[in-house]
């Protein structure tokens, strides 16, 4: 499963900033002067950057149209995960992009059309659209994700027209959609690597996928979907941290990994701190399989008569990835239990333990290792407004 993409639709009840609590919707403040200028937030972005007054702009017209308050506390939290993430590139250079991507793509392909049909594919990409440039010539070649998006909408897009994959026996399931972003490996997009999902449930206004797609590569577009996925949610985190954590492991991971942690501390076990309370398929919905939380929560309540049921519990699960769940029967249940037995406050959260892969990395790291890093550079940034007396 892709952790980046943990979560389809947020209902944004109730906007919170880091530090900052709200109740419509809105980040906000009691300090009249608190606001931060373009001028104030392009000092503020590392002094290495090409184009900081235009990045900050972008940065005020976003937070603007999001009403998120432009303080330093959530100015610097936004260039922290630009910086880590894309050092402030729009389109940024992937090292060894083009060959990792040629290299995953046949056994991509047959996981996906079969055998025969991969084969059809594996042919066009060797010959198409000319022997001497083919497209898995061109595939080598790529250096950024646009260049390889691009690339492979053009080749299924050829495959399809050549093919009629839609009237295919293989294929059959994919009549009525995208095939082209259907099979697109390209997942997370933009200087902020937003899960396409997230930005198609959270469009700005209508366009077409692939011009969603475009608008992710632009330097205004990656902040703004970037931004709203990092910012517009609420969660009570005494740190910045745990919201670092989230942007890399899913909305509410770091909470729900402190209510795994409860758990396990209650009933023994020894579940997966990965923030994931249900089990999920590659397009984000919940599987009726039941995860090992959900069979650890049935199997501790069973004792008590009075604790949820089994359908309550799964109904509640279904929130694990909004603030409605810590309002929930069993949130509050074992919040409960766990103050009763530890006579201690129950952790509101706790690092996520997910495992970060893929062909943009050239190894795997973690989620404590994602959090840090940013962290790190949120750390220098608050430090940089302290000294320009901008906190």
């Amino acid at each position: 499963m892709n952790h980046r993409y943990r979560q389809i639709h947020i209902p944004l009840i109730c906007a919170l900033s880091l530090s900052i609590t709200a109740c419509d919707g809105k980040f906000f403040n009691t300090e009249k002067d608190s606001k931060l200028s373009a001028e104030h937030v392009s000092k503020l972005i590392p002094a290495r950057v090409k184009d900081r007054d235009s990045w900050a702009n972008d940065i005020i017209q976003i937070t603007d149209e999001l009403k998120i308050t432009q303080d330093a506390q959530n100015i610097c939290t936004i260039i922290a995960v630009v910086d880590q993430e894309s050092n402030f590139i729009a389109d940024p250079v992937v090292p060894g992009l083009g060959d990792k991507a040629a290299k995953e793509i046949n056994q991509r392909l047959e996981d996906k059309l079969g055998t025969k049909m991969a084969g059809y594919f594996e042919t066009m990409l060797k010959t198409k659209p000319t022997p001497e440039d083919n497209y898995l010539n061109q595939i080598r070649k790529v250096k950024t994700e646009r260049e390889l998006d691009q690339l492979y909408r053009e080749m299924f897009d050829y495959y399809s027209k050549q093919y009629h994959v839609s009237l295919l026996a293989g294929a059959a399931k994919l009549v009525g959609q995208d095939v082209a972003e259907n099979f697109n490996p390209i997942t997370t997009l933009g200087s902020m690597q937003v899960h396409i999902h997230y930005a198609k449930a959270h469009k700005r206004s209508f366009m077409t996928i692939n011009q969603l797609r475009d608008n992710l590569y632009t330097q205004n577009g990656g902040l703004y979907y970037g931004i709203h996925r990092l910012m517009m949610y609420p969660a009570k985190y005494d740190k910045p941290l745990y919201r670092f954590a989230d942007y890399n492991s899913g909305m509410y991971s770091s909470r729900n990994a402190a209510f795994q942690k409860m758990i396990n501390k209650l009933a023994d076990t020894k579940l997966d701190l990965d923030g994931d309370l249900l089990l999920y398929n590659k397009d984000g919905d919940a599987k009726l399989q039941k995860s090992s939380t959900e069979v650890a929560l049935i199997q501790y309540f069973s004792t008590d008569p009075t604790a949820p049921s089994a359908r309550t519990i799964r109904s509640d699960l279904k929130d694990e990835k909004s603030q409605a769940f810590e309002d929930s029967v069993t949130y509050q249940y074992i919040v409960k239990q766990y103050e009763a037995k530890t006579g201690q406050t129950a952790p509101y959260a706790v690092m996520p333990k997910v495992v970060i892969s893929g062909p943009k990395l050239s190894r795997d790291y973690n989620t404590n290792w994602f959090a840090e890093r940013v962290n790190g550079r949120y750390t220098q940034c608050m430090s940089r407004a302290k000294h320009l007396k901008l906190t």
